[in-house]
């Protein structure tokens, strides 16, 4: 999609790919449905759907901006065990006509979150597979050499 103004583009595409937001060190976003937009020279910016976002860390501010191309922008901050970063969040609740594909998702200032791709292959282990890899240095698995330091819960 581009905007009218030849001189202007804006390209709106999806992104089949999951990523990630972090803000430090909790996940705040998790998408495979991402939509990546590019407006002229400007780095790419990660639009995300609110149902993948935990919009509980959210909070709506005063703060507002007018962008010529796409339209008013209302931010969030994001506060989260005790952190807080300040008109970090930015959505497009009634953008211009051609940039309805942004309407309602959120974007993330890239200097107060990580965001990452997550690979295919990044997969996480089971604790008892990493326990069970885990030896000494004699090659043998201390999985069955260490006795439980919990009990089961009682009734």
């Amino acid at each position: 999609m581009n905007t009218p103004a030849s001189e202007h583009t804006i390209n709106l595409a999806r992104n089949p790919c999951r990523i990630q937001v972090l803000f430090h060190g909790h996940v705040i976003a998790d998408t495979t449905s991402a939509v990546i937009l590019k407006e002229a020279g400007y780095k790419a910016v990660c639009y995300f759907p609110r149902e993948d976002v935990a919009m509980e860390y959210l909070r709506a501010s005063a703060h507002k901006t007018r962008c010529p191309y796409k339209g008013e922008a209302s931010y969030f901050t994001l506060a989260r065990d005790g952190d807080i970063a300040e008109n970090a969040v930015w959505t497009y609740e009634d953008p211009l006509p051609a940039m309805e594909g942004i309407r309602g998702l959120v974007a993330f200032y890239p200097n107060q979150v990580e965001i990452h791709r997550v690979d295919e292959d990044d997969t996480r282990h089971d604790i008892a597979d990493i326990i069970l890899h885990t030896d000494s240095g004699s090659g043998r698995s201390q999985q069955e050499h260490w006795p439980a330091n919990v009990t089961a819960p009682l009734n």
